[in-house]
């Protein structure tokens, strides 16, 4: 399989616009299924990224996915992990990639103005042997990588950063309980165990 296969649809643009020998050569120069040292880095200096999925029937979602600098950890040269945190208990990310497995992330430094997206085959880890080093972590979210390419960075708008979450799960850090779980309409249907139901 190519590592960048297009579509007939996608074809059809590049012949539009007459971009197919420019996107041939991007595939030849930019598109590798090996993390490199540059990608290492650049994706565990991230502090989130976005997370693109698919279900059964089709039906895309795109979540984001914040955490401290280091939360996706590339262990090899064909894998990623990051860690699925407590959220709003829908799981529609989680359940397409319990479905479908298919995943797009795009990393983004908006400070450098620089991103990377990976594309692979994800699956849920509940008794991953990393799943200790991450503090209140349900469980872990493996990624097997098809490809690995940057993009064109001049859309990216230039932000700083002025403060991380502090609803992060930290090491010796109580996480603070957000506010909607503390509102009438959720107070009787928490999980059980939700830190919600003992803090009001």
């Amino acid at each position: 399989m190519p590592l960048l296969p297009y579509s007939s649809d996608a074809r059809e643009l590049q012949d539009r616009f007459d971009t197919r020998r420019l996107a041939d050569r991007l595939v030849q120069v930019t598109v590798h299924d090996r993390f490199t040292a540059d990608d290492r880095a650049f994706i565990e200096q991230r502090d989130m990224f976005f997370l693109a999925s698919v279900d059964a029937t089709g039906q895309p979602t795109c979540s984001y996915k914040g955490g401290d600098p280091g939360f996706v950890r590339v262990v090899d040269d064909r894998t990623l992990v990051f860690p699925n945190y407590d959220g709003n208990g829908m799981y529609l990310s989680m359940g397409n990639l319990a479905a479908t497995h298919r995943v797009g992330l795009l990393f983004i430094d908006f400070e450098q103005q620089d991103r990377v997206r990976v594309e692979g085959s994800a699956t849920l880890s509940f008794d991953d042997p990393l799943l200790p080093s991450y503090p209140e972590a349900q469980f872990i979210v493996r990624v097997a990588v098809d490809r690995i390419y940057p993009n064109c960075p001049r859309y990216i708008h230039h932000y700083q950063l002025v403060e991380r979450s502090r609803f992060v799960p930290r090491a010796a850090v109580q996480t603070p309980v957000p506010g909607w779980k503390q509102m009438h309409w959720a107070a009787d249907v928490l999980p059980a165990g939700d830190p919600a139901r003992h803090r009001r």
